[in-house]
């Protein structure tokens, strides 16, 4: 083990190909960046400074769009530099900084998929228990825990991932992730422990999906014989399910491509699955519920309406 000789940095790979056409694909990125920041934003200063969207929902929606500005910020920047740069590189501290953001990022966007799965269980199956159970008070600590929650429970991940003596300098992928980290280990045997923390992790937000199979079995069963409980959902729990289904759509294909990589697929092609979770989501999310949901709607062609006359 005294053999292996430390290394500091590490070298991406993805972006040579791009070589004739890099501005073009700068520029792109750049303006998908500058939606995503724009969009976001916008959904969460509409919700924070206008009281009457001071509910659970819309907390809870805040809080999503909050985390997409998190997670896209430990991707973007760097990928834009990279299009810019000759060399690809990043520090061995830097890849497992990454790769926490963007491992707690997705985790955290589940957390906060099943509380608002139970959020609208709780106002359409129980509606006179709702307030005494979604407080503000409480959305904002549940809001809290699934921030924090995952961020230290991948933490206990990328600890392990540090840890490993890595035989290589070469990473293939656009992006750091921890099992990418551990593929470059030189002894298999260390890498134990971290794929049954990979596990246990993986575990515990499959639980997440169980609470949000359950909670929409609820819902639909309470939903079938109410126009009213129809109204309802269609209103405040289609967004939702459209947003869990990009999410979950992929993660999953992210997950499969790390999990069992293939050589079959073009390159652009697996490129694109592997960060895909990082562009798709974050821009789509907020579009959907700002145009879905009638009172961010409102405020936001009000707010519209108002820059113009200004102008």
């Amino acid at each position: 083990m005294n053999n292996v000789s430390a290394i500091s940095m590490l070298f991406l790979s993805g972006l040579n190909e791009t070589r004739n056409y890099r501005s073009i694909l700068f520029f792109l990125t750049f303006l998908c960046y500058v939606i995503i920041i724009l969009v976001n934003v916008c959904v969460v200063l509409t919700i924070i400074l206008n009281n009457e969207l001071h509910e659970p929902m819309y907390i809870l929606l805040c809080a999503f769009c909050m985390n997409s500005i998190y997670g896209t910020a430990g991707f973007y920047p760097k990928f834009l530099s990279d299009l810019l740069s000759p060399v690809h590189v990043i520090s061995y501290s830097g890849c497992l900084l990454q790769a926490q953001v963007l491992y707690s990022f997705a985790c955290s966007d589940l957390s906060i998929l099943a509380l608002m799965a139970y959020d609208r269980y709780l106002a359409i199956c129980r509606p006179l228990e709702y307030h005494s159970v979604m407080s503000k008070k409480r959305v904002i600590t549940l809001v809290c825990l699934a921030w924090l929650t995952p961020f230290f429970i991948i933490a206990v991940s990328t600890l392990l991932a540090s840890r490993l003596k890595l035989c290589s300098q070469y990473l293939n992928r656009l992006i750091c992730l921890n099992w990418s980290i551990v593929m470059l280990a030189c002894f298999p045997a260390e890498t134990i422990i971290n794929s049954i923390i990979g596990n246990i992790t993986i575990g515990i937000y499959v639980l997440h999906s169980v609470v949000i199979v359950w909670s929409y079995m609820f819902l639909i069963k309470t939903c079938v014989g109410s126009i009213e409980n129809r109204r309802k959902f269609m209103q405040t729990c289609v967004p939702h399910l459209i947003s869990l289904f990009t999410f979950s759509a992929t993660l999953l294909f992210d997950v499969i491509y790390i999990r069992f990589e293939t050589n079959n697929l073009p390159t652009a092609l697996k490129y694109f699955v592997s960060i895909e979770f990082l562009i798709i989501p974050p821009i789509m999310n907020p579009l959907i519920y700002g145009f879905k949901l009638t009172k961010i709607r409102k405020k936001l062609l009000k707010r519209l309406k108002k820059d113009c006359v200004q102008k």
